[in-house]
Parts: C-alpha cells; sequence; structure tokens
C-alpha cells in the first residue's frame, strides 16, 4: 500500500468585503497607524472622549490610552506648534481641525514653519505631521462649518495635500501620508463621510501623488476631486443623452499634481473642465486650468473650463444647493464649447 498525502491548502485570510463608510476607513487607518508604530500620536479639538465630532477617532483613546489619544485645548494654533515639536522629537502626530476654517488661526504655524521646516534646516529636520481637515459643504453648514481652503494650502510649498473621494482611498491614502516624512495636509471632504463601499480593510489603492481615472470617455475630461467626483461621475453618466462621451479623473492628491496621467486624458479627448465648490476667481481650478493648458496647448480644441461655487462665502443651509456644482451646470458648461472645432 503507498502512503498518499494531501497537498497543503494557502487559507485565504482575506476578510469578506463588508459595507465600511468612510468615516469608518479612516477610524480603521488611524487604528491601524497607531497600531503599528508606537510614535503616531492622535489628537485634537474632542478627538479623545467623544471621538471627534463626526467620530472618525471614536474608540481610539480607549484602546490605546490618553497618552496616544487625546483632547486638546479650542486652540488651533497651539495644536499645530506642539505638533512641531513633537515632530522634531521623533514623533508622527496626527492632528485634527475640527472644521476647515478653524485651521486658519493655525495658518502661521501651518505655512510659516510646518511646511518650510525641511528647506529652512537645508533637509536636516523634517517634520511627519499629518494635519485632518474636514472641508467643503452639503451638511447645511456656515461659515466656519462649511469651507474649501485647498488653494490656500497648494499654494504652500513644502505641503503635501491629499483629499479622498472613497472610502478605499481614505484608508490608503491617510495611511501613507501618516507614514510619510513630510507634512501633508489631509483634506476630508464632509459630505462623503457617509458614503459607503463594499471593500475589504486593510486596502492599498493608487499611492499618493497620483490622479486615477475613474471613468473612460473619449470627448472631453473632468477633473474632480474630494466632494465633487460624484458630481463629475453624475455628468459623465448623463453624458451619452447629451451626445457626449466623458472621461472622469479623481485628482486624489492636489499638490504636487499628476501631470502625467491628467495630460494623457486631456491630449486624448482634447477638451477639459475642472470642479470644485471653492470660489473660483483665484481657486484651485485657475492652477489647474493654467497647468493643463501650458503643458497641452497644441493638442486642446477648446479653452479649458471651471465649474465652480460662485464668489461668495459658503451661503445659509437654504441657498446652500444653488451654490454648490450639479451635473446640470456642469454638462451646461460642456456645451457652450464650440463643438464644430
Amino acid at each position: 500500500m503507498t502512503a498518499t498525502t494531501d497537498a497543503p491548502t494557502t487559507e485565504d485570510t482575506t476578510p469578506a468585503p463588508t459595507s465600511v463608510t468612510m468615516t469608518k476607513a479612516l477610524n480603521q487607518a488611524l487604528r491601524d497607524s497607531l497600531a503599528e508604530d508606537e510614535n503616531v500620536v492622535v489628537y485634537g479639538e474632542d478627538v479623545g472622549r467623544l471621538g471627534g465630532v463626526f467620530r472618525v477617532t471614536e474608540g481610539l483613546r480607549k484602546e490605546f490610552g490618553p497618552e496616544r489619544v487625546w483632547d486638546s485645548p479650542l486652540a488651533e494654533s497651539g495644536i499645530a506648534g506642539t505638533a512641531i515639536g513633537m515632530a522634531m522629537a521623533g514623533m508622527r502626530p496626527v492632528i485634527e481641525m475640527q472644521f476647515d476654517a478653524y485651521a486658519y488661526p493655525a495658518f502661521e504655524q501651518i505655512v510659516s514653519h510646518i511646511a518650510k521646516m525641511r528647506n529652512r534646516t537645508k533637509g536636516r529636520i523634517s517634520l511627519p505631521i499629518t494635519i485632518r481637515i474636514p472641508y467643503a459643504g452639503d451638511i447645511g453648514g456656515v461659515e466656519h462649518h462649511s469651507d474649501s481652503s485647498e488653494a490656500y494650502w497648494t499654494s504652500t510649498p513644502g505641503l503635501t495635500v491629499v483629499t479622498p473621494s472613497n472610502p478605499a482611498d481614505a484608508y490608503s491614502l491617510l495611511r501613507e501620508s501618516i507614514a510619510s516624512d513630510d507634512p501633508v495636509i489631509f483634506m476630508e471632504p464632509k459630505s462623503r463621510y457617509w458614503m459607503k463601499d463594499k471593500l475589504s480593510l486593510p486596502v492599498t489603492t493608487a499611492p499618493m501623488n497620483r490622479a486615477e481615472v475613474i471613468r473612460e470617455g473619449t470627448d472631453a475630461t473632468l477633473l474632480a476631486y474630494g466632494p465633487t467626483v460624484r458630481t463629475a461621475l453624475e455628468a459623465a453618466e448623463a453624458g451619452p443623452e447629451h451626445g457626449l462621451s466623458i472621461e472622469v479623473i479623481d485628482l486624489r492628491t492636489l499638490s504636487p499634481f499628476d501631470d502625467e496621467t491628467v495630460s494623457a486624458s486631456v491630449r486624448k479627448t482634447g477638451r477639459a473642465a475642472v470642479i470644485h465648490e471653492a470660489a473660483q476667481f483665484g481657486g484651485y481650478g485657475a492652477e489647474v486650468a493654467a497647468r493643463v493648458t501650458e503643458r497641452n496647448f497644441t493638442y486642446l480644441a477648446a479653452p479649458i473650463l471651471r465649474v465652480t461655487g460662485f464668489d461668495v462665502p459658503y451661503p445659509s443651509p437654504k441657498l446652500e444647493e444653488y451654490y454648490l456644482p450639479t451635473a446640470e451646470r456642469v454638462l451646461d458648461a460642456l456645451e457652450s464649447w464650440d463643438w464644430d472645432l
């Protein structure tokens, strides 16, 4: 009798996909970073006991203790300033500015010191600080609770500016941001916190500093990020009704800009539009339009368009729907081109 043995089997330990919100993905990214690196600390206003206004840090203080996750005083300049000292001492602070406009009191610390430290010290000192900023509108918040400050940060050399549009990117990009040796402004679109996707955590998506083509098309390219990715996709889905095949790019990282991915798309379609919630004048879309035009002028069949918020502060909740870019506004803008060219 000949003995036989079964071939060894490899058990798949990958968790089954479940419905995950962006909030849950961010929470898990923070949890995994805290667990893997004892130098990671998380703090800000109400991030400890409460778990954050949007519950992104829920349960972390209980799991890792008040020496790793704690509530700060209501002083954003102090939050950013203490992060500088901690980072210089070898820690990796992850700090939260509770709402976008709350970051303005910390502007001096971020722009004059966090962004410039590596250059100021000729590369001897780096500051691995992640600054989480919930931003944009569509939640009925007014003034300090709804703002889009991305153009301030992208115009500041020394900062990487990242914004996810979906739960998978939220997890992967936050993990990569925390692991970075340079400061990252991590902008979280508030209106997408409750967005759900089926996925298994942990998940790794395209790397930071890379844009991603999320819908292919041949007639025009829509460049969007954060909350306006959904708007771009809605416009693209309605495109065939208008005789248009529309490509959509999720920029993901606003600075540095992924010229390669964007240029390849624009050279294919010959037309592009940028969508963002912030006001148009001096907005991030102006830099994108200039940059894309300079690099692809001979490939363009029409000027690059911007579909944005209006040049006013975010309005009251009753008026917000008229301020925010919509798929209808995007399609109207595309139809304004001379398609006979």
